[in-house]
């Protein structure tokens, strides 16, 4: 079974794949270290430790450099979020997405956000045919931020959501990812009627996985809330350094020998 077959059955369950997004290599070795089946990373997460605000700044090469160490140190799959692909033309975001797909990845997630959606699916077909004309495979998680970003009416936003699934699906999406659907009522209109795996994203007043499942979700990503939570605490130990000079704080990390553990016997390139 090939990388790519192994992530594509992950999504067939009854309880969702839980995606803890990770932002660069030692938080994915972490990740993986816990069991995790596979790993998604977090673009805004990813634009923050590579010193980029989050919003499709980064540059392609600067992609691909992170995910090349992180494809390095992994044995799961690994599904990249690479924004909007990182140019409007159709062509440009295949052959980006390609240098992926060479590195080894199983999966993409590429957003509408406020473009058209015939933008997206112009995009979703250019990669299709490049990967299939490659010989290669890769899942297309298509992310479609209607809940999100409120592109339409409340009461709309499920139908319009369904509507873009559709023209995904056709174009050869393998997946729905809907950040910031939350009300059952939703998600059950949407899963009795797309044609894909739903993926959803962690927020606060969401249901647990296995209510989810029941739901009718196969994904559920953390987005960028880890990456976040840990800046956070970060910047609570620093402040605290700065302004004390104390020790006491800085003494209950994970020791020193269990993160040298995690990256033992791997590859050096």
């Amino acid at each position: 079974m090939s990388i790519v077959d192994e992530f594509r059955k992950l999504h067939d369950n009854t309880t969702p794949l839980r995606l803890p997004n990770v932002w660069d290599a030692g938080s994915a070795r972490l990740v993986e270290s816990l069991g995790a089946t596979a790993i998604a990373t977090t673009s805004a997460g990813f634009a923050w430790a590579l010193g980029y605000q989050d919003g499709r700044q980064l540059p392609m090469q600067e992609v691909i450099a992170s995910v090349r160490r992180i494809i390095r140190v992994l044995k799961v799959p690994l599904s990249v979020d690479i924004e909007n692909g990182y140019s409007d033309d159709a062509a440009t975001v295949a052959e980006n997405v390609m240098q992926l797909v060479d590195l080894g990845i199983a999966g993409i997630n590429i957003e509408d956000g406020s473009d058209a959606p015939s933008l997206l699916a112009s995009k979703i077909e250019a990669i299709h045919s490049a990967v299939v004309n490659s010989g290669a495979d890769l899942f297309i998680n298509a992310r479609c931020d209607v809940f999100l970003a409120n592109l339409v009416e409340k009461p709309k936003q499920s139908a319009e959501s369904i509507a873009r699934s559709e023209l995904y699906t056709s174009a050869g999406a393998d997946g729905l990812f809907l950040p910031a659907i939350q009300a059952p009522s939703d998600i059950e209109a949407v899963v009795k009627t797309i044609r894909l795996p739903l993926n959803v994203m962690a927020i606060p007043g969401l249901a647990d996985a296995a209510t989810l499942g029941k739901l009718g979700v196969r994904r559920l990503s953390a987005g960028g809330a880890i990456s976040q939570i840990i800046l956070a605490q970060a910047k609570t130990l620093a402040e605290d350094f700065l302004q004390h000079g104390q020790s006491g704080n800085l003494s209950n990390g994970l020791p020193y020998s269990e993160i040298q553990g995690l990256f033992a016997n791997l590859p050096l390139n």
